[in-house]
């Protein structure tokens, strides 16, 4: 039999698990969480590792999507959408950069009409999630951030070499130190800094971690549903009266089940699975949801479109004496990752006995480094090594904001991440694949990132049937203003590099050489805009920041109420009005903290703290 519950929560990501913990706060209120995955598995807090979760069908969506005009060096054409498929969402398997966004992205959500979303409205928001662990090795704006929160935040240690040249090194090319994610985020020269990421302790701080585990899963009024997979908002009424009464969904064996709700569901399901289940519940574009099969409840035009996302170009470069090995990354993993085939370890623990005095080193310094992550939280495995960032603006519009990031790596990683991760056909990228990726190369990645992109892709149902992906259109570059500013951003990317502190300097970027040779480019000079532009139509890929795509003003209210249906929420990245100029999981988080407050504030429930509009009945 059906169970009715106060609210229902779709999706136990980065918004859904914070507004479920919070709404349940009060005993009196009885919350449902439906959730598709199941808890992280231990792997997720090793923040190391991060890249392993990816392709994993138990924790990972593994979306695929059209990348329009992008895309041409992929292997397939295709550009890889990894999503969280557990409780902590995307914030159980994502990079962990904790990066607000600048001021002036939330003033410009507040100009559009999104009204109690301009930037001083949203900052209590980001400090009631926080716990930060403050460290010299970066700049804070102390009163921009709070220490007591759930949600940690911290700097790895130690810093690489190479992270600590990169900032040394956008400093001398007039990009000063700061606090990305101050009070005005090192204003029109922007900011460079070692990167502030959701870990505790050197371990991983999902939303899982921080607003699910201990306490506020064993809740008696929070009941959190793994495994289920929601496939329909239920609805009732007609001509313009809609309103959400449950949802379907089917759990890990098949079954479907239903679960009713007295007063909202609420649909946190992420910039892709929230439209595609507004979609098949017949929540969307009538013609779109009439030639699919699927009756139209209420015709609601933008959702599934304005879909934006952040597309970084890859520029590699030679850094002998600062770039982390494979092998370095390999040890820091621990044995067992030493082991199988072509490892330096038999596959068989049993047969350590037989090491010999090279292997039985290699062993224990591998656990070493683990047992040092695990009871001091330091070394390379507390990092998912995007360990820098600079933010600044290309002059080339979008004052009110940066339009560019570049997110400084240590490592250019291995054929696993390059070929089958990111989908590089790394055949094409490098004139001899297993000599650049060989697991004692020094080498860094600098990222060059456009973060305010004009380019709209779209979600559009493929199937009727919940379990078929949608399909996803990304359309990058359709705006031919995303090509000049990314040329501008790999311009300022280079300059940096250029810049390179001291007797370890990098080398020339690693051009792909049927692009150098097309464009007769010789290392070591200064690549051609035809060059630039050609690069980032073959080799850009997503930085998963996946938005807008059930925006405010179009799908929701601003009070994240779909609009013409009753008692019906979405509460994620997906009603972003225009994608932050940064990584999107911490206004993704914030988005949540504010949604549960709107919410008590409607049905009087009692959170304990309230940080904005405070409820008349809150003690």
């Amino acid at each position: 039999m059906s169970e009715t519950f106060d609210f229902v929560v779709v999706g136990g990501g980065s918004a859904g698990a914070v507004i479920a913990s919070r709404l349940s706060e009060d005993p009196t209120c009885r919350v449902a969480l439906l959730e598709a995955g199941d808890r992280p598995p231990e792997v997720s807090s090793l923040p190391i590792a991060c890249a392993a979760m990816q392709l994993n069908p138990e924790v990972d969506w593994m979306y695929t999507a059209d990348p329009g005009k992008a895309g041409l060096g992929l292997n397939g054409g295709r550009i890889p959408v990894p999503r969280g498929k557990m409780l902590g969402g995307s914030s159980s398997i994502n990079y962990m950069m904790y990066v607000r966004g600048h001021p002036g992205d939330f003033d410009a959500w507040a100009q559009s009409g999104a009204t109690g979303w301009s930037y001083d409205e949203v900052l209590p928001y980001f400090r009631k999630s926080e716990g930060l662990a403050a460290t010299d090795a970066v700049v804070i704006d102390a009163p921009a951030h709070n220490i007591t929160g759930p949600l940690g935040v911290s700097v790895r240690s130690p810093v690489p070499t190479a992270v600590s040249d990169f900032v040394e090194a956008a400093v001398a090319a007039g990009i000063p130190r700061g606090d990305y994610n101050g009070r005005d985020r090192g204003g029109p020269a922007g900011v460079a800094s070692i990167a502030q990421s959701t870990t505790r302790g050197g371990k991983r701080s999902s939303t899982y971690q921080a607003f699910l585990e201990g306490e506020p899963e064993r809740r008696p009024n929070l009941a959190i549903i793994t495994g289920a997979q929601a496939t329909r908002i239920l609805l009732e009424g007609t001509n313009g009266n809609v309103a959400a009464t449950g949802v379907e969904y089917r759990t890990a064996t098949g079954d479907v089940q239903t679960v009713h709700a007295r007063k909202e569901v609420i649909v946190s399901a992420g910039a892709i699975g929230s439209p595609h289940l507004l979609l098949l519940s017949g929540i969307g574009p009538r013609q779109e949801l009439e030639a699919a099969g699927i009756t139209c409840r209420h015709d609601s035009p933008h959702v599934g479109k304005h879909l934006k996302d952040h597309l970084m170009l890859p520029l590699y470069f030679p850094a002998p004496g600062s770039g982390v090995t494979l092998n370095e990354i390999m040890l820091s993993l621990g044995p067992d990752a030493l082991r199988g085939p072509g490892g330096p370890l038999p596959a068989d623990p049993a047969h350590d006995v037989n090491l010999s005095p090279q292997q039985q080193a290699l062993k224990q310094e591998a656990e070493r480094r683990v047992a040092e992550w695990q009871t001091e939280g330091t070394g390379l495995a507390a990092s998912s090594l995007a360990d820098g960032a600079v933010f600044c603006s290309t002059g080339l519009g979008d004052m009110h904001s940066h339009d560019m990031e570049i997110i400084c790596s240590p490592t250019a990683g291995d054929h696993n991440l390059v070929h089958t991760l990111f989908n590089i056909d790394t055949a094409r990228f490098f004139d001899d694949p297993a000599a650049h990726m060989a697991p004692d190369v020094e080498r860094v990645a600098l990222m060059a990132n456009p973060v305010l992109p004009r380019s709209e892709g779209e979600i559009v149902l493929q199937s009727t049937d919940p379990t078929v992906h949608p399909t996803i259109r990304m359309n990058y570059y359709d705006d031919p203003y995303d090509m000049k500013v990314m040329i501008a951003v790999a311009r300022r990317t280079l300059d940096v590099a250029a810049h390179w502190p001291g007797n370890r300097k990098v080398g020339p970027v690693m051009i792909p050489p049927f692009l150098a040779e097309k464009h007769g480019h010789v290392a070591g000079t200064d690549p051609s805009d035809a060059l630039l532009e050609d690069f980032a139509l073959h080799f850009s890929l997503t930085v998963y920041h996946h938005s807008c795509t059930c925006r405010m003003g179009d799908v929701v209210d601003p009070g994240l109420r779909v609009i013409g249906v009753n008692r019906m929420r979405v509460a994620d990245a997906s009603v972003m009005p225009n994608v932050t100029s940064g990584n999107t999981n911490a206004p993704t988080i914030m988005i949540g903290e504010k949604a549960a407050e709107m919410i008590a504030i409607d049905h009087g429930v009692r959170l304990h703290t309230f940080v904005g509009e405070k409820s008349p009945n809150a003690p």
